[in-house]
């Protein structure tokens, strides 16, 4: 998960501040403050005061992690600084504004006017806040083999591996990447292999780098086949076609024997630096995120108008259902800029005639527009069509995943990275088409497409466990393996009584890998990939 957590710079600028001096402009400062629950907010930093300027642009960045399956409220804050303490009590305000983080890394720049208060504006002030993620995004790829080593074993020849370090701090060697071990064989070659730059080298292209090639032993006692030190300047002879070789010495040896020259010789066939570009600059760079939701009204779920029912509404008009869908929606909608979303429905027959079961129906009865309006809309229309339902059964997944499959697919043959699906799916668990649903999901993780399931109520959820993939890789009837993990399941019941951000943070800390893991995949870049760093 830790790769999915970014550091966002912040820079900020402003335009027409209220004058609070008398006979000169203000003197502004803007202080960064992130929300940390109920009505606590903390303070992330403060960028430099800039002396008599109504219209200031800051040059000291504000740094704040970024978590997307979290909702981070930020509140900027102006301040007229006239005085050297660090409190700003004493200080006037001059407006603040407060947003997500979400909306501004979605909209990589954004304007707002200050308020001094709620529904108060601060005279014609407005603030500019533009996002950058902080970032080595480069990583190395390089795909070697050996020639003539040494043979280790008795009864057969050596099993190669290699190991790579990198000089940690105190000069402490530490393991960076070890390859795979290929059997009997004295003359290897490995697969390529991408590591990022921060990893393998800290970035520093003439730092020393060092390669042990080691005899593959069961018991773990693997013996030293000969080691070399050099760099990743070194290794990018090889980038132009004419491979680099290196001696393969063992110190023993070489101290035995005069006439040693090595335990044979390391290749390395082709060593390139790429980009690996992260969710946000996919995200920053133009891609959509599409939300949709299918809504589980099976007869297994209980008569609505029971109170053991999972559809019941409580006096608050709540329910399983509805508290899933706004924990998640709340997140996923700041990344969609109609914030228009198709909402289905399945396992229950209609009206007018209440005839077969339907296993996707619009949850607003509108199939040529089943869109609705925010989380917000989504909730009415639940709310509206629930009374009209008769809940019934089988419950079929299949048809709602390839419903949107197919808008992904169609979305998938344009060029370029700019479109996303995610699939939310409220449960209660009770799965029929489960070899369907296999194959489906299998097919659909070739598509730019997430589904998360949530499973509502007691039931016993091992077969949305066991769709999730986290045991063993899914498969589909026919045998074929899923392309990429696409599933991310979790029962409501863990998180009753957990914060209401914490259902959210846990299916949603997977998106923005399998969105980064499907555009690799395909090879495609940002639409506007980031300018390169200077």
């Amino acid at each position: 998960m830790a790769d999915c957590v970014s550091k966002v710079e912040l820079s900020v600028s402003c335009s027409d501040l209220l004058d609070k001096d008398v006979g000169s402009k203000s003197d502004p400062l803007c202080v960064l403050l992130q929300k940390t629950g109920g009505d606590q907010w903390t303070e992330l930093g403060r960028t430099e005061r800039v002396k008599n300027c109504s219209s200031p642009s800051f040059s000291q960045r504000l740094m704040v992690d970024y978590h997307f399956e979290t909702v981070q409220n930020l509140k900027l804050g102006i301040y007229d600084i006239d005085n050297t303490s660090s409190d700003l009590g004493d200080d006037d305000y001059l407006g603040g504004v407060e947003l997500t983080l979400g909306q501004i890394v979605s909209s990589k720049s954004l304007s707002r006017p200050l308020q001094l208060k709620k529904g108060k504006p601060a005279g014609k002030g407005t603030i500019t806040v533009t996002a950058e993620e902080i970032k080595d995004n480069r990583a190395i790829v390089l795909e070697l083999e050996a020639k003539g080593l040494d043979k280790k074993d008795l009864f057969g020849k050596s099993d190669p591996f290699l190991e790579f370090f990198k000089q940690g701090d105190g000069g402490k060697w530490q393991l960076v990447h070890r390859t795979e071990v290929v059997k009997n064989n004295l003359s290897p070659s490995w697969k390529k292999f991408t590591i990022p730059l921060q990893t393998f080298c800290s970035s520093d292209l003439e730092k020393a780098v060092k390669v042990h090639c080691s005899d593959y032993d069961s018991d773990g006692s693997h013996d030293l086949i000969g080691s070399f030190t050099t760099n990743v300047s070194e290794l990018q002879k090889a980038a132009h076609g004419s491979p680099v070789e290196f001696d393969c010495v063992h110190p023993e040896k070489q101290k035995k024997k005069k006439s040693y020259k090595n335990s044979g010789v390391v290749r390395v066939k082709s060593c390139q630096l790429v980009t690996q570009y992260t969710f946000l600059d996919y995200v920053m760079g133009g891609c959509q995120i599409n939300f949709t939701v299918g809504i589980d009204f099976t007869g297994s779920n209980g008569d609505p108008r029971s109170p053991s029912s999972l559809h019941y509404m409580s006096q608050d008009g709540l329910n399983q259902y509805l508290s899933a869908l706004w924990s998640v929606g709340q997140v996923i909608q700041d990344y969609d800029t109609d914030k228009f979303f198709p909402a289905f429905g399945f396992g229950a027959k209609l009206p007018p005639d209440y005839q077969a079961a339907n296993h996707e129906f619009a949850l607003n009865f509108n199939p040529s527009n089943p869109h609705c309006q925010g989380v917000q809309g989504i909730v009415e229309a639940y709310r509206m069509a629930l009374p009209q339902l008769k809940l019934s059964g089988p419950t079929n997944f299949s048809p709602i995943i390839n419903h949107v499959a197919a808008i992904a697919s169609t979305a998938a043959q344009a060029d370029g990275a700019s479109q996303y699906f995610v699939l939310l799916i409220l449960t209660d668990g009770e799965i029929t088409d489960f070899d369907q649903t296999k194959d489906a999901i299998v097919r659909a993780s070739r598509l730019p497409l997430s589904i998360i399931i949530v499973g509502v109520g007691p039931a016993d959820f091992k077969a949305m466990e066991l769709l999730d993939g986290d045991e063993g890789v899914l498969k589909s009837t026919a045998g074929e393996p899923i392309s990429r993990d696409i599933v991310q399941f979790v029962p409501y019941r863990q998180f009753t009584d957990a914060p209401k951000s914490a259902l959210a943070q846990s299916v949603l800390a997977e998106v923005p890998k399998q969105l980064v893991s499907y555009f690799r995949m395909r090879g495609l870049d940002p639409v506007k990939p980031p300018a390169p760093k200077a």
